[in-house]
């Protein structure tokens, strides 16, 4: 008697997406031979987004924009209709890993995927070059059954277990055109979002993240804090938390709050020891601070050399949520040599006289 042969699960790439043919075409040509299906699912475009989508095999629905986008995301899903699907957005596309998508024919949906996506962002002054990349693990690999919750920053809904999949997604909505397309909308809908949800950790941190991304310091602040408050950083805490804590020092370097930024530090580094983004962030808090009172530079210079030492003796760290790409190498050496340029600049200015 012949064995019964395996049974192959299908695959379908889901997507909402507004005015995106700038970058679809890239998107789905990087998908489409790894799936079996791709849905589109268009809420509004006004230029060849669906055009675009059509040509490259995809199956194109119109979804009336409510402001919602777990409402958006969950029509698509029920459109797809398959065993697996993988989630991107219009400015992503399959970096790497598409031998695990083929793998996963064979693998039962009875778990939820998170892949590795980097996120593509402008580099403040002082790093070298002109872009970074900022790692996060993100749920997108879902089985067909999973659904999404909450208005911006939706989140699955399930009970199964999350594995981390050898799958690198590419981003480029952080970087500075794409943030201009999206200024206020998120902060909106994530306001209204923590209307109804006002206990939850993760919209507050979101709505940190927002402000801080668009130089909102001050409201940065205040999110972030709410959000720890709730959700207290620790080993058990989910991984964005990593993102929060380096995320806080940034904003505080911003708000000009540095004694406080140095005391958050201090409270936190036995848990973000390992960190190189940790120790990056508050190495550049120092130097802000020595920068705005040279009368400091004396005691602030050697523990900003402490820092950034500190980085590149832990090394890259890509599995942190959020981890920057460089802050374990590249970006830490750069520092350091312009740390050791600034010596002369700065030290005389701290000396009695």
């Amino acid at each position: 008697m012949r064995p019964k042969p395996a049974r192959l699960y299908r695959i379908a790439l889901v997507m909402i997406v507004r005015n995106e043919a700038a970058g679809l075409k890239r998107t789905l040509d990087s998908v489409r031979r790894h799936v079996d299906r791709m849905v589109v699912l268009d809420t509004g475009s006004s230029d060849r987004t669906r055009e675009i989508a059509r040509a490259a095999g995809a199956r194109v629905a119109d979804f009336a924009w409510c402001d919602d986008f777990a409402a958006a995301r969950n029509a698509a899903l029920d459109l797809a209709g398959a065993d697996w699907h993988l989630v991107l957005d219009g400015d992503e596309w399959l970096s790497d890993g598409a031998q695990v998508l083929a793998a996963l024919r064979t693998c039962k949906p009875d778990f939820v995927g998170a892949l590795r996506v980097d996120s593509r962002h402008a580099l403040e002054g002082g790093e070298p070059g002109g872009e970074a990349i900022a790692s996060s693990w993100i749920s997108r690999l879902l089985p067909g059954t999973v659904r999404y919750r909450g208005r911006v920053h939706e989140q699955p809904q399930h009970a199964l277990p999350v594995r981390r999949l050898p799958v690198t997604i590419g981003h480029s909505g952080y970087l500075p055109e794409a943030l201009a397309r999206k200024a206020d909308r998120n902060a909106r809908l994530l306001q209204r979002e923590i209307a109804d949800r006002p206990d939850d950790a993760y919209l507050w941190y979101q709505l940190g993240k927002d402000h801080d991304v668009h130089g909102r310091a001050a409201a940065a602040l205040d999110c972030f804090a709410r959000a720890e408050t709730l959700q207290p950083c620790g080993p058990e805490a989910p991984g964005w938390t990593h993102d929060l804590s380096v995320r806080r020092l940034h904003a505080l370097k911003c708000a000009g709050r540095h004694a406080e930024g140095i005391e958050l530090a201090s409270a936190q580094m036995a848990l973000w020891s390992d960190s190189p983004d940790f120790f990056f962030a508050l190495g550049d808090l120092m130097l802000d601070w020595a920068a705005r009172e040279p009368r400091r530079a004396g005691e602030l210079l050697p523990m900003i050399e402490g820092a950034w030492t500190r980085c590149l003796e832990i090394g890259e760290r890509p599995e942190l949520d959020g981890a920057v790409h460089g802050r374990g190498g590249e970006l830490a050496r750069h520092n350091l040599a312009l740390l050791h340029s600034l010596r002369a600049e700065l030290a005389p200015a701290a000396q009695p006289g």
